[in-house]
């Protein structure tokens, strides 16, 4: 392989083209980690004031922190593995 086809190949894989069209992806992970951290908050305001048990609260917060986090990596691992088109 030449210079010149390595230096195409390195400038497709940089053009952050996913998988999956990476807008959509991105969208819809913004709009998952926003609902998590809008239920986190609920929940931490129902903890404050005693609605929630403690034990109800962290599991709550922890399961919105692995969603939140999952669709960023999924959204991450998409524009890392993208087509070459």
């Amino acid at each position: 392989m030449n210079e010149e086809q390595k230096a195409e190949n390195r400038k497709i894989l940089r053009s952050g083209k996913g998988y999956l069209n990476p807008k959509i992806v991105k969208s819809i992970t913004f709009y998952i980690i926003a609902t998590c951290i809008i239920l986190s908050v609920i929940a931490c305001i129902l903890a404050i004031w005693d609605f929630a048990e403690d034990d109800v609260f962290w599991r709550m917060v922890a399961t919105f922190l692995v969603i939140a986090m999952g669709s960023a990596l999924f959204a991450f691992i998409n524009n890392i593995f993208g087509g070459k088109d």
